[in-house]
């Protein structure tokens, strides 16, 4: 099986994109089995930036093919916060359970409450930068409902479905969430591109 690094120290986004990756023949390691325990400073000023950081901070200490993803969740009634900040949106450091309140708090006495879950993932390959975006348009609900999932996935529900992304089985999250569909695309690039993807991993 051919690996490619994942620039996360975050294990359930690592679980999430093994579950989506290893079928297609991919395993993905988190950069801390290379040694890469630092937290990559994350300054962009969108989510494109911040996933193009930790690719480009992955790929120039292990001069390997990696990938990243950074992801938001964009409220409407908020003006599409917490967006590139939404896994700080309560400080430092982070905590999603305090995230969670924190928005509700903001939410309070809203009727509008359109939100989408958008994620950009950014593999770094041969020295170039290639992007891979996914979306998913839900509803914020008025409590966390659910023990699945991690992030605003308590909060989170789809359009079309009564659950929330923390009450579903992860098969069903997994079929739909905006991480899943920009993997998609990636897995289509990998596809189309494996055999030169592997010569380069092995230089």
């Amino acid at each position: 099986m051919n690996h490619i690094w994942f620039a996360s120290h975050n294990t359930h986004k690592i679980q999430e994109l093994e579950s989506l990756l290893n079928p297609m023949g991919w395993n993905i390691r988190g950069i801390g089995e290379a040694g890469l325990q630092d937290e990559i400073d994350e300054t962009g000023l969108d989510l494109k930036e911040n996933a193009r950081i930790k690719a480009e901070f992955a790929f120039a200490r292990l001069k390997e093919t990696c990938i990243s993803d950074d992801s938001g969740l964009e409220v409407d009634a908020l003006n599409g916060r917490p967006g590139v900040h939404s896994a700080r949106f309560a400080g430092q450091p982070p905590d999603s359970t305090k995230n969670i309140n924190l928005l509700l708090d903001n939410m309070q006495g809203q009727v509008n409450r359109r939100a989408q879950l958008r994620t950009i993932i950014c593999l770094m390959w041969a020295n170039t930068a290639y992007f891979f975006e996914g979306s998913v348009a839900g509803q914020i609900t008025l409590e966390p409902r659910g023990a699945g999932g991690f992030g605003y996935d308590p909060i989170f529900m789809p359009n079309g479905y009564h659950e929330t992304f923390a009450e579903m089985p992860s098969e069903l999250k997994n079929s739909m969430s905006h991480r899943a569909r920009a993997v998609r695309q990636l897995i289509d690039f990998l596809k189309a591109n494996k055999s030169k993807i592997i010569l380069n991993s092995l230089k």
